[in-house]
């Protein structure tokens, strides 16, 4: 049985009523609990192991150019979401989550194995290139496996958590993201100085496989769809439904189109320019400029962490609300960079620039977690997997060229912040003036 263009209505239909199958509530806090706690275990395990692989090519190296090529690389697999979130809706999520942690754990052991014993020991730093390429490979394959993860988990959300709480739970899971990447680097630089590179990459090897221990005990509704095609021909099949129902949906479309347009005029703004106003236009000490970056994860937790808050005074069709808000923080943010704020002096501008962005970040966060449990919504089960690897892929691909964009401009402008963040500003107010008309109902 082929799902072509012309079942997309019936699967819609069909399986829109079906995100949640009813069971007694304690079945979603046990299993919503249990997700969280192993994206805990993975995520704090994958970011300690991305962050001391990336100390070693730098102490290996000393060349940037090499480290950002291995990060590159290591986001190319982004572009294989697709094949994920088909996969995620023709198998046992659960089971698909436990597996990927496992295999996660049986590349890092391969790691230790080829890596740490013989006559190649990559904890030496003579290793040279077979080390760089080695930490590549593993970075490549991990890059893979969580393309497969992301929107698995995303697709899990609506199967373990009541529909009136799907904002929170997105919350949560979005907060723990931002947490690990707090805590791991922190952590882990502490380590890597005391122990060196085997022990946490042992580590992250143990939190794989206790991830995927923790995940066995998830309980969620599974629903096998028929297939008599080839597995491969139906991921295709399916990959294609689901691109062709992002595409027809008007409100989805839509949707993906806004995180689009953020990821690639504004996120790029704190990406890119908050460490090189503070590192370069405030001249911040390395202290000052580990508090500054902890305050941008801050402020995204926050954001997160008061999503259901928020949630029930949010619409869709006055989303441009928050837009309109975050314009109007970036003006005394913009006035703050400009030589008439460097009167008073170092703190007092460092203090009053992170009261404008620390709830600009907040909206950001609320606006990216409603629109993808929006998506989650009127997304049919059958397709949800597909559809949140969608939106993940076009959101994320278009990052890096905004990533390039803001690059080249703060070149230019890094000693004269104010004029970039009050361009940022008017464009802000576009995008909402623009998403007013887009998202109308």
């Amino acid at each position: 049985m082929n799902i072509g263009e012309n079942n997309i209505v019936e699967i819609a239909e069909s399986d829109s009523v079906n995100h949640n199958i009813p069971e007694p509530q304690n079945h979603y806090n046990n299993s919503f609990k249990l997700l969280v706690i192993g994206q805990i275990v993975t995520l704090f395990g994958s970011s300690l192991l991305r962050f001391v692989l990336s100390l070693y090519v730098l102490d290996l190296t000393g060349r940037a150019d090499i480290f950002a090529g291995l990060i590159a690389i290591s986001t190319l697999p982004t572009l294989l979401s697709p094949i994920g979130g088909a996969i995620a809706d023709r198998v046992n999520r659960r089971n698909l989550m436990v597996a990927i942690d496992f295999v996660n754990g049986l590349i890092v052991l391969g790691f230790i194995i080829i890596g740490f014993s013989g006559h190649v020991s990559i904890a030496s730093i003579d290793v040279g290139m077979v080390g760089i390429v080695m930490v590549g490979v593993v970075m490549v394959l991990l890059g893979i496996t969580s393309a497969m993860e992301m929107p698995t988990v995303m697709a899990c959300v609506p199967a373990v958590a009541p529909k009136d709480k799907f904002e929170q739970a997105n919350g949560i899971i979005n907060a723990v993201s931002s947490l690990a990447q707090i805590i791991a680097p922190v952590l882990g630089g502490v380590l890597f100085s005391v122990f060196g590179l085997k022990p946490l990459v042992i580590f992250s090897c143990i939190a794989f496989f206790l991830a995927s221990f923790i995940e066995l005990f998830i309980r969620m509704p599974f629903v096998k769809r028929p297939q008599t095609k080839h597995m491969i021909l139906t991921i295709f099949d399916d990959m294609k439904d689901g691109f062709q129902f992002a595409i027809k949906e008007p409100m989805i479309r839509k949707c993906m189109i806004l995180a689009a347009v953020l990821n690639l005029f504004m996120t790029p703004y704190f990406i890119v320019g908050i460490p090189v106003i503070l590192r370069i236009t405030m001249h911040s000490s390395d202290t000052m400029y580990g508090i500054g970056m902890a305050a941008v994860e801050f402020g995204m937790i926050l954001g997160a962490l008061s999503m259901g808050l928020v949630a029930k005074k949010m619409q869709m069709n006055t989303l441009y609300h928050q837009v309109l808000w975050i314009a109007a923080l970036l003006i005394p943010a913009s006035i703050i960079l400009s030589p008439v704020a460097k009167a008073l002096g170092y703190f007092p501008e460092f203090v009053l620039f992170f009261l404008c962005v620390i709830p600009i970040l907040m909206m950001v966060v609320w606006i990216s977690i409603f629109v993808i449990t929006y998506v989650q919504r009127q997304t049919p089960d059958a397709l949800l997997g597909k559809v949140m690897a969608i939106l993940m892929m076009v959101s994320q691909c278009v990052a890096p060229i905004g990533q390039l964009i803001y690059g080249a401009v703060l070149e230019k402008f890094s000693m004269t912040m104010y004029i970039p963040t009050a361009m940022i500003a008017v464009v802000t107010v576009i995008i909402a003036i623009c998403g007013r008309n887009l998202l109308k109902l």
